[in-house]
């Protein structure tokens, strides 16, 4: 399939891209967002029912162009908010509403933070039904009040949220939950800067750079060296010291990215998500326990094995328990990450690239060419659960 043709034509989503770092840098540059992977659901970048996207495509958002800032993407659907306030829904759900300052989408509800009914109101939390097309009434809703976004005001935050987590709660105390109760308070000694939502499981990072996981292990996702779920968050010890700036969690698996650009990865390898060897490529069924450190009698890390270049058996890691440092090609620090179901994305420093996790279920990284060729740099990547949305501006000097 022929690589589109660069932005402009077709008219791609475009944002304004986030203000540079350091000091006197507030030039701002115009970008567009991308979309690859499954739009089985007519969903962004909605090439075609049935379609599998394997090269990226220019997003086009429902109805006429618009500013997009965010992009959140369940199974069936995608939400694009763009910085108009408005909420676009393509795919299963398909319809749109204005006065949203974020949104959260999953298969069982679309979340969206609003600007509260009356004047002088706070902002309010609304749930919907995702078929409803935010029509009628919502299936829950919940007002935060003015005195929260006066909180966030003081902290110089921006003025849209970051669902799942509530920053406009005072100490970012409470989030989001696709299961009763659907609000959920957080122990007051943590103090989120951000929480990530597996299928299964929870990541916080808090204000300190910590990382702490909760829910189903069954996967090894929660990153404490055994299969044993946890009902509360847990203090990730094996990545005590080490200041944290981002966290994803996928369906199964977790990412998380130190402050000095190292990434480090655990859970689920089924689809080779981790960049570890994995199970999908291996070619006969000849299964070895092998018994992992910190694993009890139920919680061997199973590993399978395919005949090498020299016949010796090749294991492969169906679950890593703990985090593992991953090195990139080329030494290239990462910035950003994000999870689908079973794939992975980060954004490298150096040169705003992209690695991922492809169809075939490649088990090493592997760099998205298409942004290099067209001489665009990422700066935003968001995974549904089966596709992938980057965000990506035209070099300097390009």
């Amino acid at each position: 399939m022929p690589n589109p043709a660069p932005p402009p034509p077709p008219r791609p989503v475009q944002v304004a891209a986030s203000r540079a770092r350091g000091p006197g840098m507030a030039e701002e540059r115009r970008g567009s967002w991308f979309g690859f992977g499954f739009c089985g659901f007519g969903q962004a970048p909605g090439s075609g029912r049935g379609r599998q996207v394997l090269s990226p495509e220019p997003l086009q958002t429902p109805g006429s162009g618009a500013d997009v800032r965010r992009v959140s993407a369940s199974w069936s659907y995608t939400a694009l908010v763009t910085r108009g306030g408005q909420v676009r829904l393509s795919g299963a759900a398909r319809g749109a509403a204005g006065g949203c300052r974020d949104a959260w989408a999953s298969e069982a509800q679309l979340v969206v933070l609003r600007a509260g009914p009356g004047r002088g109101a706070g902002p309010e939390l609304q749930a919907w039904a995702p078929a409803s097309a935010m029509r009628g009434e919502p299936l829950w809703a919940r007002a935060l009040g003015p005195e929260a976004e006066a909180e966030g005001a003081a902290r110089g935050e921006p003025p849209a949220g970051a669902l799942p987590l509530l920053p406009l709660l005072p100490g970012a105390r409470a989030y989001v939950s696709p299961r009763p109760p659907f609000c959920r308070a957080l122990a007051p000694e943590l103090r989120a800067r951000r929480l990530e939502l597996g299928a299964e499981h929870a990541l916080l990072l808090d204000e300190a750079g910590q990382v702490f996981s909760w829910g189903q292990g069954r996967h090894g996702q929660l990153g404490h060296g055994s299969l044993e779920a946890e009902p509360e968050p847990r203090l990730l010890e094996a990545l005590q010291g080490l200041p944290v700036a981002e966290v994803a969690a996928g369906g199964w698996h977790s990412v998380c990215v130190s402050e000095t650009g190292d990434i480090y990865i655990w859970g689920w390898n089924e689809s080779g998500q981790l960049a570890l060897p994995s199970r999908s490529l291996a070619e006969d069924t000849k299964t070895i326990l092998r018994e992992a450190s910190g694993l009890n009698e139920d919680g061997f890390e199973v590993r399978r094995t395919a005949k090498g270049e020299d016949g010796a058996p090749a294991p492969f890691i169906a679950i890593q328990p703990f985090p593992a440092l991953l090195d990139l090609p080329l030494g290239a620090d990462v910035v950003k990450a994000s999870c689908g179901s079973r794939h992975t994305a980060v954004v490298t420093g150096k040169y705003g690239q992209l690695g991922h996790k492809d169809t075939t279920s490649l088990d090493r990284p592997c760099r998205v060419e298409y942004f290099v060729d067209k001489q665009l740099q990422v700066r935003a990547v968001s995974c549904g659960p089966w596709n992938t949305y980057v965000y990506a501006v035209e070099k300097e000097g390009s």
